[in-house]
């Protein structure tokens, strides 16, 4: 049987290795979890991602090397997922909120593609809010 929310699994992934703070997680390879690896990566939360496509496999898995501070400082203190498949939010350019007064990032799944809240507003375009991170 499939999964009904891939993107909450992801997110539940990178929230469970970060609490028991290991090094990296592999998570299934999709086009919308590289979008949102690349942000991650982007505005620091991770260390860094690379897409392994395994021999024979149908699906790749994209695995996610974790950061932590220099005394072992969790870099993510909060991920959560906001749109559900039972449940879409979508907002406008003027309603996407701020997390954390601009300290958090949503990421948002536009036309323009997957991007964080804050490129949505400065491009002019709302969408669906897939989550935020702390």
């Amino acid at each position: 049987m499939g999964m009904t929310d891939p993107i909450a699994d992801m997110f539940s992934r990178l929230r469970n290795a970060n609490i028991a703070y290991h090094e990296q997680v592999d998570v299934p390879a999709s086009k919308i979890k590289e979008h949102i690896a690349m942000i991650l990566k982007e505005e620091g939360f991770i260390a860094d991602y690379q897409l392994i496509n395994p021999q024979g496999a149908a699906q790749g898995v994209i695995r996610i090397k974790m950061k932590y501070g220099p005394n072992r400082e969790r870099v993510i203190s909060g991920i959560k997922r906001v749109s559900k498949p039972g449940l879409r939010i979508y907002k406008s350019k003027t309603e996407i909120p701020r997390i954390f007064g601009g300290l958090g990032v949503i990421i948002v799944s536009t036309s323009k593609g997957v991007i964080t809240g804050k490129n949505a507003q400065l491009n002019g375009v709302g969408g669906e809010i897939l989550g935020y991170i702390w």
